[in-house]
């Protein structure tokens, strides 16, 4: 609802004035003010989107009131109201921004007919200014939206790389930066600290926040080299712990892993922050990778960063048989080495917490993995060990024990109808609610791709039929299928066709003139 504020010193004039104004705009809120001062004061109160002002005023001019009304309100309109026709106020008005002007007396049409000429401009503005605020509401969304799939995208090894070149130019990032992750486990019951931990870590660093998965949360961290690696953690770490307010520290841990240069080595920096999580030899709260003593990365495999990545690939993909492998062949290792035996159970219970971890992580609940006693020997160890895995493996398959057929073609079928959308990995699990890593993972399995290759397949699947009405323009195909720039959208087709969007254009141009 509009509202309207008539300023003039003369009470006939102000009842004259809102008695034409209300029979014409019967919707129209009115108000009255008989000097500038008290238009000043109902403005800051009323907020109205049109002012009559009056010129001549004793105390304060109309165009004083204007100018002071102007500097706090730059929004509102003014029509002035003078039985003055000169040039310098003309001027003056012009100057501040007036609308337009009414010489007293009017007759009632030319009252009406300007008033509403000035009134159908506040609503254009006032509409406008709605739909630019729903713009950047929704432009937020998107960005809130986007950071969470690339830090999904990137420590999952989802990667589409033109997908990921999207995502670093919307959130406008320096990703020519060295990074690093940093994993904050949560207490049970803190989920709802999530909002706050992501608004302090913008407020703090130059990151990006990932989604918490079962009380944990990844944050791709870029390094700020005018300060040390360390500081700049620990600073980060304490903006974090200062909103537990409810003094739930103790439960609190973060993992921090190494410093990298490429996009490509984020996720080998989460999986070292996950390890430095679970080194039960680092009692600080705030846990380093390269604090994390050397026998506990101890092996004789030079391509030890290949190997960790392939024992959390095994994790996630279920490949029990793999796992049960790498973790029977440490403890000969190590018995072959005369290790001590309380130092290679030791190492075999980090191995078990990875996996317990990474389940949790994954969405899979389980419980830390213990040896209830020392074991007396390398056999005893063997038994207690593989019991330990088949109970997270039974755990893991009652899990994914689901009629997987008919969830791949309902999740397919949600891809088709809304690929024209933005679909995150979050976004399509909280929609089919399942857990994202388990609809990658059936992806893979089932479909050989990712579901970033299927919903970019339907997309220039849909593309290919728009394509084939002359009508329609490149621009208008770009966003009917869900892509917001032209020349992305070139790029994805050509690498997908081969050719460009014009060529196959013309070439299904061609076809229908031969048909001919």
């Amino acid at each position: 609802m509009m509202k309207l504020l008539i300023v003039d010193d003369e009470p006939i004039e102000r009842e004259g004035m809102q008695a034409i104004l209300q029979k014409a705009f019967p919707e129209l809120m009115i108000y009255q003010a008989k000097n500038g001062k008290l238009a000043i004061e109902f403005t800051n109160t009323i907020q109205p989107d049109l002012i009559l002002m009056d010129i001549m005023m004793p105390g304060m001019t109309g165009l004083e009131a204007i100018e002071r009304i102007q500097a706090e309100h730059p929004t509102i309109k003014f029509v002035m109201v003078t039985a003055f026709d000169t040039f310098s106020y003309a001027r003056q008005a012009i100057k501040l921004g007036v609308k337009d002007y009414l010489l007293k007396p009017s007759k009632a049409s030319e009252i009406v007919s300007t008033v509403g000429k000035v009134l159908d401009e506040c609503r254009q503005e006032l509409k406008a200014r709605m739909i630019s605020q729903m713009q950047q509401e929704n432009w937020k969304k998107a960005l809130t939206l986007a950071e969470t799939d690339i830090v999904t995208q990137l420590i999952f090894d989802h990667i589409h790389e033109l997908q990921i070149e999207m995502l670093v130019d919307m959130l406008d990032a320096h990703s020519a930066y060295e990074k690093f992750v940093m994993v904050v486990t949560l207490p049970e019951r803190a989920e709802h600290y999530y909002v706050r931990i992501k608004e302090k870590v913008h407020e703090t660093s130059n990151a990006w926040v990932g989604a918490l998965y079962v009380r944990q949360l990844p944050i791709i961290v870029f390094r700020d080299n005018r300060k040390s690696f360390r500081w700049q953690v620990q600073n980060l770490a304490k903006a974090i712990l200062s909103l537990d307010k409810e003094q739930l520290r103790a439960d609190w841990i973060i993992g921090v892993g190494e410093i990298y240069e490429s996009l490509d080595k984020v996720r080998q920096s989460y999986q070292e922050a996950l390890i430095a999580l679970m080194d039960t030899t680092l009692a600080a709260k705030v846990r380093f990778y390269s604090d994390v003593p050397a026998n506990s990365l101890e092996t004789d495999n030079p391509n030890l960063e290949q190997q960790q990545k392939a024992f959390f690939d095994n994790i996630r993909l279920g490949d029990w048989e793999s796992i049960r492998s790498i973790v029977l062949n440490t403890i000969q290792q190590y018995e072959s080495e005369r290790k001590p035996l309380i130092y290679t159970q030791q190492r075999v219970l980090e191995l078990l917490w990875i996996v317990s971890r990474v389940m949790n992580d994954m969405r899979i609940e389980t419980d830390a993995p213990f040896f209830s006693l020392q074991a007396q020997d390398y056999r005893q160890l063997r038994t207690e060990t593989l019991q330990m895995l088949r109970q997270m493996n039974s755990i893991y398959n009652a899990h994914f024990d689901q009629a997987e057929s008919d969830k791949i073609q309902q999740i397919q079928q949600y891809i088709r109808d809304h690929s024209h959308e933005d679909i995150s990995l979050e976004t399509l699990a909280q929609k089919i609610n399942l857990n994202p890593i388990y609809i990658s993972k059936m992806f893979k399995e089932k479909l050989g791709i990712n579901y970033i290759d299927f919903l970019t397949q339907c997309r220039i699947e849909k593309a290919k039929k728009l394509l084939n009405d002359p009508e329609r323009s490149l621009k208008e195909i770009t966003y009917e299928i869900g892509y917001n720039e032209p020349n992305y959208f070139s790029k994805v087709f050509k690498k997908m066709c081969g050719i460009s969007p014009k060529e196959y254009r013309k070439t299904l141009l061609s076809k229908k003139t031969i048909s001919r």
